[in-house]
């Protein structure tokens, strides 16, 4: 599962493959849940055991057996999910692939807005960041629960709803694609206001470091 971003250039397309991008304690956390889930459907089929004619042993059975498939299920689509930006000269594609699912969304050019970077959602600081006292971690918690829920980095508006998509995507990634989506579009792609100053900024870090 490669969290390299991929540009594949054809005749008349170009596909951003976004590759799998949860971060490792992302996925420490996602394993943990596994574990629990799993755990917990193990004890629900030890109380079941042996199978007898009481209902409630089969309830409980029944039970730990949608509890194995929900685990097993919500962790492979979440380890293998990917996202894939199809550009062509009239429509936008984003394709989104789970282990068992595959979402293909078609964009008309006409109707998409102007791009926009959101990166991570703003959050309200806790009240304990930066104080000695934090021994629980607080902050950090709440760092990874917004990770956690991210629901992408990029979005425009269609046709009045909002797009949201490239998950786990910071914004030097985001330039790049830019880039490499304006090369092709040109001025058919619009960007949004703070594009000009993110480039800035970039382009000015580039100049210190020479």
């Amino acid at each position: 599962m490669s969290s390299e971003i991929k540009y594949n250039w054809g005749k008349d397309f170009v596909l951003i493959d976004l590759g799998n991008r949860i971060e490792t304690r992302i996925r420490i956390l996602f394993w943990a849940e596994f574990l629990f889930t799993y755990g917990m459907a193990s004890i629900f089929l030890l109380q079941s055991l042996p199978l007898g004619k009481h209902w409630m042993h089969w309830s409980t059975g029944l039970g730990a057996a949608i509890l194995y498939l929900l685990a097993a299920y919500r962790f492979l689509s979440r380890m293998y999910f990917r996202e894939k930006i199809l550009i062509e000269k009239d429509h936008l594609t984003l394709l989104q692939q789970t282990f068992l699912r595959r979402k293909v969304q078609h964009y008309d050019w006409k109707y998409v807005g102007p791009l926009h970077y959101v990166g991570k959602d703003s959050k309200t600081d806790h009240p304990l960041k930066g104080k000695n006292f934090d021994y629980f971690g607080f902050e950090t918690h709440e760092h990874l629960i917004q990770n956690l829920h991210q629901d992408g980095s990029l979005y425009f508006n269609y046709e009045g709803f909002p797009v949201r998509f490239a998950k786990g995507v910071y914004s030097w990634h985001a330039e790049e694609i830019v880039r490499m989506m304006k090369l092709y579009m040109g001025d058919v792609l619009q960007l949004g206001a703070e594009w000009a100053y993110m480039m800035q900024e970039h382009e000015w870090d580039d100049n210190l470091n020479n």
